[in-house]
């Protein structure tokens, strides 16, 4: 392998927010140079304690070189403001699209009033989730909200359910709202029992075990499955009417792929510039925002003007804009979420499991984006106990998103972290001022009313993008593995084979599974209609049964690219002494009580505890081998092995 960068020399994202360049840090040395020599007088206490503080104070300036705010920064009010509405814009879209996605499959096709309610549910929690994970949780600038890892456990758990009643076939509304309460209750249930395992694998630190057996050839097939499995909703939409339907998608390829590098003259105003005017890359920070307001004008123009059919049974007609004109009016003002808004969740056994498939990859999922976070923002690496908090919480965020009724889970968006490499401000207060934005808009009725109305072949324009982002984005797991092996080769296509027949054979031939017990029957229908269930687990099986080196399993690449990696023996964080560490990962204590916690000589063994130092096991003395602890294995290391014994 090749030379690594330590900690306190963290690569440098450039203004793409995406690539990285090394960077120079000779300012930093010598200003640690001046600080030691003028304490060279001090009594050896203080020369100690003021030595350490010099010492985390260069390696944390070291790592805010790639950001204008680092973490523990807090810009200006107005600057605080305009960036946290920025985060808002750049996810929006992504929960946005859970609730039009489910629509139909919960029957809300006819009940835009009750889709406007689930809009701002999902628009709340996902703010009140962000507020407590970079608060309490993780604590690094990172977004919460909808993933698409639990639609597919959703359109199996539903799918067993038939068809939705319609007004077509004489159901009333009380029919059609009694079968959605039923239908989102199930998947409440289901995702709050499948979230506790979640809440108990982070909080007691297990995820570390598991990261030594989940590997690319794992994530590939488990996230790419999810784009391609979604593909005939993103088709029935946008079917609906083709023509605007390619327009979105055409409007998102032209901005975010050949306009993107093209920012538009804007006037901005400062105190040290005053009036000025400056560039702003509209183009690449909200290419779906802008193609869903373009095709939405264009579905408007066609309506009012009656180029859009106005007979129900015409193609087209479902892309006009009038067909809930009373939504706006009807809708409240305000309309504030609670747990149990559509009454008590209801667990089955085949809900449950097939939820826990969603569950899975999104905890792997989530921690690849931690170290990739706090790389863009400035922080050093996060330590154990963070990332077993980040976890943990996010469990909790999922029975919160259960409890509510979201009709699905939160998990850590990507999108935002790369919004961090761009505008170079990795500040927790301006993530913690967009949780309030997103909790004040889920409040605000009128808001989900408006994007209730959206026509279906715009939905489906942009979902047939961002879809095949999910499975661009699976497959790009790829890299890190050698594609010149035939092992690989071989695992990588069984695995996404399976995972597109098998559920396929499943949808089609229901019956097929009947062993004479109904309960078991529905399991397994579930879990085996789940393609990210179906191809992971096949990819996971034969990842670590199949013989083969870790790099040619890619794990030591992919451990490299979220800095994970064992061997950085020469890092400032590893040479450092306990006092420096502490003051270094600082960022990552609880914003109060840390007097109290460090008294506490037990906290010391609770994983999630800031004073987390590692379990010590006596591995000599059980199993003749040497014993593990934090003087043998740094803090934060998650060890792996490949599958002929050999530990990282």
């Amino acid at each position: 392998m090749g030379e690594k960068e330590s900690y306190g020399t963290f690569p440098k994202a450039n203004e793409e927010g995406g690539k990285i360049e090394s960077n120079g840090h000779d300012e930093a040395d010598v200003g640690y140079q001046k600080h030691r020599e003028s304490q060279s007088d001090l009594p050896p206490d203080g020369h100690r304690v003021n030595d350490a503080q010099a010492q985390a104070d260069a390696i944390l300036n070291r790592l805010k070189t790639v950001v204008t705010y680092g973490i523990e920064d807090n810009p200006p009010w107005h600057t605080t403001i305009i960036l946290a509405f920025q985060h808002f814009l750049t996810m929006f879209s992504g929960v946005l699209a859970i609730p039009l996605i489910l629509s139909s499959s919960l029957c809300l096709s006819e009940a835009p009033g009750t889709l406007a309610e689930l809009i701002g549910t999902i628009f709340f929690v996902s703010g009140l989730v962000t507020l407590l994970q970079s608060t309490f949780g993780i604590r690094l600038p990172i977004v919460q909200g909808g993933t698409f890892t639990f639609l597919l456990p959703t359109f199996a758990i539903l799918g067993i359910r038939g068809d939705c009643p319609t007004k077509a076939a004489n159901a009333t509304d009380e029919e059609i709202h009694a079968e959605f309460r039923s239908r989102i209750q199930e998947i409440q249930g289901a995702v709050m029992v499948s979230s506790v395992v979640q809440v108990v694998i982070g909080f007691s630190g297990m995820m570390g075990f598991l990261l030594q057996f989940i590997g690319p050839l794992a994530i590939a097939p488990t996230i790419g499955l999810i784009g391609l499995s979604l593909f005939k909703e993103a088709a029935r939409q946008a079917s609906v009417h083709w023509g605007i339907s390619w327009m979105v998608m055409i409007i998102i390829i032209l901005f975010s792929q050949y306009l993107e590098r093209f920012p538009i003259p804007c006037i901005a105003y400062n105190r040290s510039k005053k009036c000025h005017v400056t560039k702003f890359p509209i183009f690449k920070l909200f290419p779906i925002v802008l193609a869903i307001l373009i095709g939405w004008l264009f579905s408007y123009i066609f309506t009012v003007t009656n180029v859009f059919p106005t007979d129900p049974e015409a193609y087209g007609y479902g892309a006009r804009t009038d067909l809930d004109e009373g939504i706006l009016t009807e809708a409240p003002w305000f309309d504030f979420p609670y747990p149990g808004q559509w009454g008590v969740p209801s667990v089955t056994t085949a809900g449950t499991l097939g939820m826990l498939a969603g569950v899975l990859a999104s905890m792997v999922e989530s921690v690849g984006d931690y170290y990739a976070c706090a790389r863009l923002s400035g922080a050093p690496p996060p330590p154990a106990h963070a990332i077993n908090r980040g976890i943990g919480m996010e469990g909790i965020g999922c029975i919160l998103a259960g409890a509510w009724g979201t009709a699905n889970g939160t998990t850590s968006y990507s999108e935002n972290i790369g919004a961090i490499g761009i505008t170079k401000v990795g500040s927790r207060l301006v993530i913690q001022v967009a949780a309030c934005i997103l909790m004040l808009v889920g409040v605000f009725g009128k808001f989900g009313a408006f994007f209730s109305t959206i026509p279906d072949p715009v939905i489906g324009g942009v979902l047939s993008t961002t879809f095949g982002m999910v499975l661009a984005v699976g497959i790009s797991n790829l890299q890190f593995v050698d594609l010149n092996s035939p092992r690989n080769l071989f695992i990588v296509g069984f695995s996404f084979y399976v995972g597109i027949s098998i559920p396929d054979y499943i949808q089609t031939n229901p019956e097929a599974i009947n062993t004479g017990n109904a309960t078991f029957d529905q399991v397994v229908v579930v879990l085996l209609e789940t393609s990210m269930f179906v191809g992971g687990v096949v990819g996971f099986f034969l990842d670590n049964t199949v013989p083969g080196t870790r790099e040619e399993r890619g794990l030591t690449k992919w451990r490299d690219m979220y800095g994970m990696a064992d061997e950085d023996e020469d890092a400032d964080l590893v040479d450092a002494s306990e006092e420096v560490m502490e003051l270094t990962l600082k960022s990552y204590d609880m914003p109060f009580g840390m007097s109290y916690i460090k008294k506490w000589k037990w906290a010391r063994y609770v994983p999630f505890s800031p004073t987390f130092k590692g379990i010590n096991l006596n591995l000599k003395k059980v199993f003749g081998c040497k014993s593990m602890s934090r003087k043998t294995k740094k803090e934060n290391d998650i060890p792996m092995s490949d599958n002929e014994g050999n530990v990282a």
